[in-house]
């Protein structure tokens, strides 16, 4: 009798260990599982890459390609405004780190950084990638590529907007069609395409330091405007980089 209870608790201690060695393995098998699908569900770093100066030329002389890119010059605005890329913003690389959440809505975009030898406009990169931004590119400087350079400043669409609201704007000279700027613009706003502005400049303001704005449908227009207004000697010139076609002004019908 004691014999068999001893085969039965020696059976039970065997079956007890086996069940207790598969709920072991399987407990493992599903933290490494679940290791496993964190590590996969981790943002990886993207790799910074190079870009030469003759590709970053071509993209800013590409009317449509151009609208793919936010270009950056990561400069003083004392360089900036010596020179730079025709379709660019400037954000310096002594505020960079605090002010890149600005441009967040870019983090699956392509942005093209650059300053005059690529050591600033690396560090700014090395930046971008570490805050989740996936496509980011450390081009040529001005002093490794010979850019065709402006000197008219260029803003975004919201910050070019609210400029004109906050009441920095001396002058608005609306680059679309006539058709289009009757429709709606901005107050006390006057219309100036390309093709006008030869006729129309005698009625622009004396003062050539005069804060003037200007915006089109796609920043293309205004640019061309923005140019010429700079060649007569205006020395704060601003264009908007987005249009009517791809932000809304806020213009009342």
């Amino acid at each position: 009798m004691k014999l068999k209870n001893s085969k039965y608790l020696l059976l039970a201690l065997l079956v007890a260990s086996s069940v207790g060695l598969s709920a072991c393995g399987q407990k493992t098998e599903e933290k490494a599982a679940t290791q496993t699908e964190e590590k996969a569900g981790e943002t990886k770093v993207a790799e910074v890459k190079a870009m030469k100066g003759d590709e970053l030329a071509k993209i800013e002389a590409d009317k449509k390609e151009k609208e793919n890119y936010l270009v950056i010059d990561v400069r003083s605005p004392e360089e900036y405004k010596a020179g730079h890329l025709k379709f660019d913003i400037n954000m310096p690389i002594d505020t960079f780190e605090a002010d890149y959440k600005k441009i967040e809505a870019f983090k699956d975009k392509d942005v093209v950084l650059y300053c005059n030898s690529g050591k600033k406009s690396a560090k700014a990169a090395e930046v971008l990638v570490n805050n989740g931004f996936q496509k980011v590119y450390n081009a040529d400087g001005v002093k490794q590529f010979k850019y065709e350079l402006v000197t008219f400043e260029s803003k975004m669409g919201t910050d070019f907007i609210q400029d004109i609201k906050g009441g920095k704007a001396g002058l608005v000279i609306d680059a679309r069609e006539a058709k289009d700027f009757e429709a709606g613009s901005f107050d006390k706003a006057v219309n100036i395409m390309p093709d006008d502005f030869e006729s129309k400049k005698s009625s622009l303001p004396t003062d050539k330091n005069t804060a003037i704005y200007v915006f089109c449908y796609s920043g293309n227009k205004s640019a061309t405007v923005a140019e010429s207004l700079t060649k007569e000697g205006y020395t704060n010139v601003v264009n908007s980089l987005d249009g009517t076609k791809e932000i809304d002004f806020g213009f009342s019908k």
